[in-house]
């Protein structure tokens, strides 16, 4: 069985990029007018777009990784494919802040102790146990979600597809019951990859619906009811909880979330390719953001800090154009030119059939 390619899922993908980018901006201006406080308030929207990206990734990795475990050089390949896609923008980006970025900004580098979280992928442990640690703030959701995949091929592995579903309940679990001990200590549970991590397993879920095939046009309106039902919950828990238990609100939000946008991929999976939702999704905009949609993310908080010193305007509406406009194009002379040409390696390590495996389990990420 061949995996099926969800065209529109490169168009969530760039969604995700995009309230990120877009949280990002209004964050970082005073609220001067009516328009900018509202559209500030509206932007924290935006801030879940990480959440989003958790539950889509746990949905394309786990679909990829439960066809292709009895392939040769499962492992290998894995880790390989993963390492040429994710590690040369990383670290190069590390380059940039720490080495290029102050000499043309006012920014702190750091020791190489405090500089050492990032390139080993525990920034996210420094700063929730308040480690002396200066780096790029926005990484360690890309830390987050490496450390799910070094374990995760390991599980899938060894489980079979009908008892994954309770590795994933108890991964859920965990999280919930690590997120309360982490309040009960006074720690932030926003970066932490144990208090995370179950936005990542709930995407994997989806994987197990899909080789179920419940992703079938008659199912699309429970999926919805699911979405409002999860977006009239949260709503419910931050309007009249907030204040009186903010230990359960932050520990019940992740999971509402992450259960939102899961309601809500698996309605896009399952809708017809004629929706007028997806010729949004599937539009050559989004299309194209969401191919370099792990570029804009990169770069675009080292984008909004150089126009900060040197392109600012007295217009809040031109600066965010040209702030949006200069990280597309340097996500996108990144993916074309450096991006690409590790991609073009992953042809090496493509997932070859088993003979124990039905004829057309090839699959290539």
């Amino acid at each position: 069985m061949q995996l099926k390619y969800y065209k529109n899922l490169d168009g969530v993908r760039a969604l995700a990029a995009l309230m990120v980018m877009f949280f990002h901006f209004f964050r970082s201006i005073p609220s001067s007018t009516r328009i900018i406080h509202v559209l500030t308030e509206v932007s924290d929207i935006g801030q879940t777009g990480v959440t989003l990206f958790f539950v889509l990734s746990g949905f394309l990795i786990t679909r990829i990784l439960i066809r292709t475990k009895r392939s040769e050089g499962f492992f290998k390949n894995f880790y390989v494919r993963r390492t040429l896609r994710i590690f040369p923008l990383y670290y190069l980006f590390l380059i940039l802040w720490y080495a290029i970025a102050p000499l043309f900004l006012v920014m702190e580098t750091g020791t190489l102790g405090e500089k050492l979280y990032y390139f080993t992928y525990l920034q996210g442990f420094a700063r929730t146990f308040d480690w002396s640690t200066i780096g790029p703030h926005h990484f360690w959701s890309l830390a987050v979600e490496e450390h799910f995949y070094l374990f995760w091929p390991l599980i899938v592995y060894v489980t079979s597809n009908k008892n994954l579903k309770y590795v994933i309940t108890g991964i859920v679990v965990f999280a919930i019951i690590m997120r309360a001990i982490m309040l009960g200590g006074g720690y932030s549970v926003f970066l932490f990859t144990f208090t995370r991590i179950d936005s990542l397993a709930i995407g994997a879920l989806l994987a197990l619906m899909e080789l179920k095939n419940l992703f079938r046009p008659e199912n699309s309106g429970k999926f919805l009811t699911l979405f409002g039902g999860m977006i009239l919950t949260t709503l419910t828990v931050w309007i009249f909880f907030a204040g009186a238990g903010n230990d359960f609100v932050q520990n019940s939000r992740y999971l509402l979330l992450s259960f939102t946008y899961f309601a809500a991929i698996g309605y896009l999976l399952s809708i017809r390719k004629r929706h007028a939702i997806n010729r949004i999704l599937n539009s050559t905009f989004l299309n194209y953001t969401g191919k370099i949609s792990y570029g804009l993310y990169v770069y675009h908080p080292l984008v909004y800090l150089f126009c900060v010193h040197y392109l600012t305007t007295e217009y809040v509406f031109v600066d965010f154009l040209i702030r949006f406009a200069l990280s597309y194009a340097i996500a996108g002379l990144s993916y074309h030119y450096f991006e690409s040409s590790f991609l073009r390696f992953k042809k090496y390590f493509e997932y070859k059939r088993n003979k124990s495996l039905p004829i057309g389990q090839v699959i290539s990420e």
